[in-house]
């Protein structure tokens, strides 16, 4: 295929998934439904029969007929309208995509095996003009090399096998036109950063992301608890957005350009302050949106969300952004060290933490949103420790596994009718596919060979250890990265194999439900899930369990050997913690520290302290002054004006003999004045 051809798929990888989101939300629902005894179009879900410890907890409602009132026959047709506008376009994108990076030999893995240089491989893209600003200009430039064209394929796949999951997994839920439309923009937001070549058209997508993820959080809005999930997912990654922003200005006004290329191209030539300040900055940004310590805490309540989301957020698009960022400017990053350490740190303290938190928690999404933390600074610590070739590759292997886990983890809530693991277990006859398909999602989780997992995870160990090894981060950031990298790997294994039998091991935990809302039926299903749900999840099995392919000629089995160790030595711990007693949950071996870690280490309770309180109190201050003080003001000078007007009232009141009398009156009073003063 010719070069001018290959140069357009960017674009038009881009611009299916925003078309589909514009038809999704256009069309979708054209003709209007009509007024029939089965309901309305847009009819608001019904309520959650469960009343407590069930998927409610955390926001999530099954698919179908369990939680929503039977929809109008212009409603199915409406779902199913939405359906084809959200599926084909992003198969047609996924198709390009790979197209894509076929046509550059699939670079990025070429270049794990032979360890070549990053920007060697030939990389295809367009330019669509400049817009003129009075100073830097913005080019408007979409490049594909070696690092977005694999990205790419990552995000359109991940994305194409959440949309087909979605249509079982929300058949008939009234929005999900809208829920569908939400998946394309944020796919096609996604694919904008991913293929940019400037910064400032990169962060066009950065925080469209960001809107989408507000939306799609909030898909149940009518729970206040998701709705407050929402918001804070918003306003935790705006608040890392502030300092990014301010990064890139930083340094696309030193490169003189906010060209990708002539940024790196010049950062030689930077004062190293510059550079130093400009990265810390963009850290900001990238913390928020991958989710990294101090700017975490909203990921979990993210979980709020319908399962796909989670699975589309923390596999491919959202989370691996920021990771996505430092290394599409690697260069810049490494020419300022004090970053790097600063990375290293929070990637230490962001990876050990979280997989704590993920031993201590009952919600099986929970679990999940802090294994993709802990694993998310995984690549950070890569980053930090200069090999951004593991970073990737791991991002690449996590987003496999960890999007067969979560629509996994959602066919599971589809089968129980609950979040919690306490109301699981014995599911492993019941749900034989789901069975097997996540215990190959946990196995990667855990690094265990020969799942991808194994070799990416084992990437990243080396990388650590040979920063530490040649100085590429100070003493005390290397020592502690390493420490707790291989701390965590045990942590690892044992809250993936705790999650593993709490779910499908052990005695069936039947839930007792209320009786359900007119209109709806049992929430439990007593099948495994239809084959719209069980498709994607066999399909993405298989890169989850051979996409470490690409990385068994770089295998260091010494480190390998350690890292298994350790990840069964977590598990084993478990293991015989559950046999002891398998309806006690195995995160007593925690001991004291159980507590903390089920809390996340109070995070949360200390930004609610020391800032969201304060906020809300200066808050109801402002308002209180406004009513009081402005408005007070306001209303005090009117009714002045109203007590002033009544005393002209008086002398105006139509009555003509009063008139009359007043007249004579100031008559008299002027002949006597006359009088006496003439």
């Amino acid at each position: 295929m010719s070069r001018t051809y290959l140069d357009a798929f960017p674009g038009l990888v881009i611009l299916l998934p925003f078309l589909a989101a514009a038809a999704g939300l256009l069309l979708s629902r054209w003709p209007r439904a009509r007024v029939t005894g089965a309901g309305v179009a847009g009819t608001t879900p019904a309520p959650d029969p469960r009343t407590d410890g069930g998927a409610a907890a955390s926001g999530d409602l099954p698919h179908g007929p369990a939680v929503h009132p039977v929809l109008a026959p212009a409603d199915a047709k409406a779902n199913r309208r939405a359906a084809w506008f959200a599926v084909l376009p992003t198969a047609v994108s996924a198709v390009l995509a790979c197209w894509l990076a076929a046509s550059q030999s699939f670079a990025f893995f070429q270049r794990l095996a032979e360890e070549r240089p990053q920007g060697d491989a030939v990389s295809a893209g367009a330019g669509y003009g400049t817009i003129e600003t009075g100073g830097v200009p913005i080019a408007l430039i979409l490049q594909a090399d070696q690092l977005s064209s694999i990205i790419a394929v990552l995000v359109t796949i991940v994305a194409l096998a959440v949309q087909i999951y979605s249509v079982g997994y929300l058949r008939d839920d009234p929005r999900y036109p809208s829920y569908s439309a939400f998946i394309s923009l944020f796919t096609s937001a996604m694919l904008l950063v991913v293929y940019a070549g400037d910064l400032l058209v990169l962060y066009v997508g950065w925080e469209i992301m960001g809107l989408c993820s507000y939306l799609l959080i909030g898909h149940w809005w009518e729970d206040r608890a998701n709705s407050r999930a929402a918001v804070k997912a918003f306003l935790v990654t705006r608040l890392g957005d502030v300092g990014f922003l301010f990064g890139i200005f930083v340094l696309g006004l030193s490169a003189g350009s906010f060209r990708i290329d002539d940024v790196i191209a010049k950062v030689p030539e930077l004062p190293t302050g510059t550079v130093v300040t400009a990265t810390l900055l963009l850290l900001a940004g990238v913390a928020g949106k991958s989710a990294q310590v101090p700017l975490h805490t909203w990921l979990p309540d993210a979980m709020a969300g319908p399962t796909p989301i989670s699975a589309l957020i923390h596999a491919a698009t959202m989370v691996a952004a920021g990771i996505f960022l430092v290394a599409r400017l690697f260069p810049v990053f490494l020419a300022a060290p004090p970053t790097l350490d600063v990375l290293a740190v929070l990637a230490a303290l962001g990876m050990l933490g979280a997989a704590l938190a993920a031993l201590a928690q009952d919600d099986l999404k929970r679990v999940l949103a802090y294994s993709t933390i802990s694993q998310l600074a995984y690549m950070a610590a890569a980053l930090a420790a200069g090999s951004d070739t593991a970073a990737i590759f791991h991002l690449l292997t996590h987003g496999a596994f960890k999007a067969l886990l979560f629509l996994c983890a959602g066919a599971v809530i589809h089968h129980v009718g609950s979040n919690l693991m306490s109301q699981m277990g014995g599911l492993r006859r019941e749900l034989p596919v789901t069975f097997v398909t996540m215990t190959i999602g946990f196995a990667a989780l855990m690094g265990l060979p020969p799942a991808s997992g194994f070799f990416s995870k084992d990437g990243v160990l080396v990388a650590v250890e040979h920063a530490l090894g040649t100085g590429g981060l100070t003493d005390a950031a290397g020592l502690l990265l390493y420490a707790c990298a291989l701390a965590t790997v045990a942590v690892t294994g044992a809250y993936a194999t705790r999650a593993w039998l709490r779910t499908f091991f052990g005695r069936e935990r039947p839930v007792a439900l209320p009786e359900p809302q007119p209109g709806t039926a049992n929430v439990v299903d007593p099948r495994e899930a239809p084959p719209s749900m069980l498709g994607p999840i066999v399909v993405l099995a298989v890169p989850a369990l051979g996409l470490g392919a690409f990385g068994l000629g770089h295998v260091s089995w010494g480190t390998a050997a350690i890292s298994v160790a350790l990840a069964l030595l977590g598990a084993g711990i478990v293991y015989a913690a559950w046999r002891g007693d398998p309806l006690a949950d195995p995160a007593r071996i925690l001991g004291p520290l159980r507590v903390p870690s089920e809390q996340a280490f109070y995070v949360d309770t200390v930004y609610s302290a020391l800032f969201v309180r304060p906020v809300l109190a200066l808050a109801r201050l402002v308002v209180r002054a406004d009513e009081r003080v402005v408005d007070g003001a306001v209303r005090g000078s009117g009714r002045t004006t109203q007590g002033a007007s009544g005393l002209l009232r008086l002398a105006q009141n139509g009555n003509v003999q009063l008139y009359v009398s007043g007249v004579l009156a100031g008559i008299l009073l002027i002949a006597v004045g006359a009088v006496v003063f003439g």
